[in-house]
């Protein structure tokens, strides 16, 4: 099409169009069961590494004490390193619990995202391609993954019904804290080279651990809720779809 002088026009975009393409329901009930469980594990896993920062914390705490008997000096020092083995078995076990935690809750979030669109194609400010690669790119990802789940949330809501987001806000603020705290903790404890300083980073490692637990314990919640809010949504039928 052509504008005056023979000038391209701008092609009309229709406005009932979904901005982010075709969108189709899909049941996140077993998924949303996926995720929780497998957060479960998470907080299992936080909890091992607790007692074994505990563990090591109060091991570092008799080798940094300089009236220990050598005999008894003898005994610390096998006591230490299986702390040690033990703190870094519990590093293993986070990592594994949390990566396998993370691939499939991006899937059950891809999957409320697109349900999400269905209840309401036009309530998102951030395309599709985002809710992945949100959690992924440094600096947005301090804030694009909560805007996403609040987009989400808001259009999960069943007609007649009301949910604020501190729920949402909660679980987000949490995991920041825990995700700061656990990047000092890597610094800190890697170069540490004396007991003193050991136990310094392990205490700085239990509170992130204690961070990410509560973080965890918060997502379940926050899973569990909006599969529940999609689930109904879907049962009310189509004319419960935000236009």
């Amino acid at each position: 099409m052509f504008g005056k002088r023979g000038q391209p026009s701008t092609p009309s975009v229709r406005p009932d169009l979904p901005p982010n393409g075709p969108a189709w329901l899909r049941s996140p009930v077993g998924l949303g069961k996926a995720v929780a469980v497998l957060l479960g594990l998470v907080v299992a896993g936080d909890l091992f590494a607790v007692y074994a920062g505990v563990t090591v914390y109060d091991v570092m705490g008799s080798l940094a004490d300089q009236g220990v008997p050598y005999a008894a000096y003898v005994t610390v020092r096998s006591d230490a390193a299986h702390a040690d083995s033990l703190y870094a078995a519990a590093g293993y076990i986070q990592t594994a619990s949390l990566l396998a935690t993370a691939v499939v809750y991006l899937v059950w979030f891809k999957c409320v995202r697109i349900n999400a669109e269905v209840f309401n194609p036009f309530g998102h400010t951030m395309k599709r391609g985002w809710t992945v690669w949100c959690w992924f790119v440094p600096v947005v990802s301090l804030w694009f993954p909560r805007r996403i789940m609040l987009d989400i949330w808001d259009a999960s809501i069943p007609a007649d019904t009301r949910a604020s987001h501190g729920l949402v806000n909660a679980w987000w603020t949490l995991w920041l804290v825990a995700l700061f705290t656990s990047r000092n903790d890597f610094g800190t404890y890697s170069p540490a080279d004396t007991a003193e300083k050991i136990r310094v980073a392990v205490g700085q490692a239990l509170f992130s651990d204690a961070a990410d637990i509560a973080a965890a314990v918060l997502a379940i919640f926050v899973v569990l809720r909006l599969t529940r809010m999609q689930n109904e949504k879907a049962l009310q039928g189509p004319g419960s779809a935000g236009v």
